[in-house]
């Protein structure tokens, strides 16, 4: 994604407490701790920060997350990702050398079936 497809941008060393709405794409290379809720594009940088919950259309990720991450078309680990929480998402795309320690949740439902079928004996 391109600069100028971005609307909005917090930098490097900056750091932001709260909840960010926003529409279109924003990117995050300084420090976030709050809650991110939109239906667009986030993008979140090789040296930012994040911590808290995630709710988007999409995640693209190149710096750390702490904290639960819900996207509702597409997750994308670059390979310098590191992601300690959760992931609910249709689609993720995972480069080799990216870290995701949680639980992925690929179902629509948000359930997964762990039950086995009983077998006769």
């Amino acid at each position: 994604m391109a600069r100028d497809e971005i609307n909005a941008f917090l930098g490097a060393g900056t750091n932001y407490h709260g909840k960010l709405h926003f529409q279109g794409a924003v990117r995050i290379d300084g420090n976030f701790k709050g809650e991110v809720v939109s239906e667009g594009t986030l993008v979140i940088g090789q040296e930012a920060t994040v911590e808290g919950q995630i709710k988007v259309g999409q995640l693209v990720l190149s710096g750390s997350i702490k904290g639960e991450v819900e996207a509702k078309n597409k997750v994308v680990l670059h390979k310098t990702a590191n992601l300690h929480g959760n992931i609910r998402t249709p689609v993720l795309v995972v480069e080799e050398g990216a870290v995701l320690q949680g639980q992925l949740n690929m179902g629509s439902t948000g359930t997964v079936s762990t039950e086995k079928p009983e077998e006769d004996s």
